[in-house]
């Protein structure tokens, strides 16, 4: 009887148990690998990289692949050129560039044909590894200089801080993550933390703040002084967020709970407001591919009332003279340019400048948009 290569035998395991649940892949596959220790150091990235591959290929896959089964997906994974697929006009374009039907209509309308198939073949491909200088500890000079001569990195285009790994190391296993000289953070969000200017001695909520990301990005620049309100709806996040923090040295945070009586404080007295609402997360799905076949346009129209409705709530924290930005991880004009001008028609808002937005592209930055408002 065939047996199963061992590396085969835990990829289809996987893949499998996966389609059977609704964990986001990347949480997915660690757990997994948490599960079966007996996996090696060279086996999990075998693993990892091909059930992210056949993620992100699975539409086309299955157009040629005799059962729409893994084992079968995997089959013509290796034993046809996809390149070649691409290529073949009588495969449907959506098909070719593998993305749901209703997501690639809309960055069609959105970028136009050509713009959305690249766009597309991107977020296909995997995303660069970029780590955040924490100034507060150290420079990016300094960084480089350490690990110049054991790692292949180099410093980003666009962000002060960022420095790019060239080959995946595990970050969390280095003495300089322990110790909170970095974190690991897509130079786009670094640049759209930068729209927080905040000065030291200011007050700034970070309205959905997960776990702290953006943050721990613009923390050094309050040198200290002032008082950063780190708040979200979901208490883990919060809970990872204040690790963070903490290892990073940031000292004049704050962690509010959804239920904390010192919101109600706060009302008009922030001179800054972080709103990074979230989104369908279609400019970062290279990091996320499974999320863009849970994309339903349903839930587009549920999102975008979700962020009028947490910017609102937002708004009422900001102090007249204050400025809120609103920012997504999304490179639908709906979540972004048409917010904005709901926004600014409905508050009597004003854009301070114009907006911020990267596209993803090979071995650059992660898609996202940001403005920075004030009132008229």
């Amino acid at each position: 009887m065939f047996k199963t290569p061992y590396r085969e035998h835990h990829l289809f395991a996987l893949l499998d148990a996966y389609s059977q649940q609704t964990l986001p892949l990347d949480l997915f596959i660690s757990l997994y690998f948490r599960q079966h220790p007996a996996l090696g150091s060279k086996d999990r990235p075998f693993v990892a990289e091909t059930v992210y591959k056949l993620v992100r290929w699975q539409k086309l896959l299955d157009y040629v692949a005799p059962t729409p089964t893994w084992q079968d997906r995997y089959r013509v994974y290796l034993d046809v050129s996809l390149q070649n697929l691409q290529q073949r006009e009588d495969i449907p374009l959506a098909t070719r560039v593998s993305f749901p039907t209703p997501l690639f209509d809309l960055l069609v309308a959105n970028y136009g044909v050509e713009k959305a198939c690249e766009l597309c073949l991107v977020s296909n491909k995997p995303a660069p590894t970029t780590v955040r200088v924490n100034r507060l500890k150290t420079t990016r000079d300094a960084l480089l200089e350490r690990w110049n001569e054991q790692y292949e990195v180099s410093p980003t285009l666009h962000s002060p801080d960022g420095i790019i790994f060239h080959k995946k190391i595990n970050f969390f296993q280095l003495p300089e993550f322990k110790e909170g000289l970095f974190e690991v953070q897509d130079e786009g969000s670094q640049l759209l933390a930068h729209l927080v200017q905040v000065q030291p001695g200011q007050q700034v909520l970070d309205y959905c703040a997960g776990s702290g990301g953006k943050t721990l990005a613009f923390a050094p620049l309050m040198q200290g002084k002032g008082q950063i309100y780190v708040h979200d709806i979901r208490p883990h996040a919060l809970q990872e967020a204040r690790k963070r923090l903490r290892r990073a040295g940031i000292q004049n945070s704050q962690i509010l709970l959804p239920d904390s009586p010192h919101l109600k404080k706060l009302k008009k007295k922030m001179d800054w407001i972080l709103v990074d609402a979230p989104c369908s997360g279609t400019g970062t799905l290279r990091r996320n591919p499974d999320m863009k076949w849970k994309f339903e346009p349903e839930m587009l129209t549920r999102l975008m009332g979700q962020q009028r409705t947490i910017f609102e709530k937002a708004l009422s924290f900001l102090h007249p003279e204050g400025r809120i930005v609103y920012a997504t991880c999304s490179l639908l004009q709906e979540e972004n340019q048409v917010q904005v001008e709901h926004f600014l028609r409905t508050y009597a808002l004003t854009m301070e400048a114009e907006p911020f937005q990267s596209l993803p592209t090979d071995g650059g930055m992660d898609g996202f948009f940001g403005v920075v408002l004030k009132r008229r």
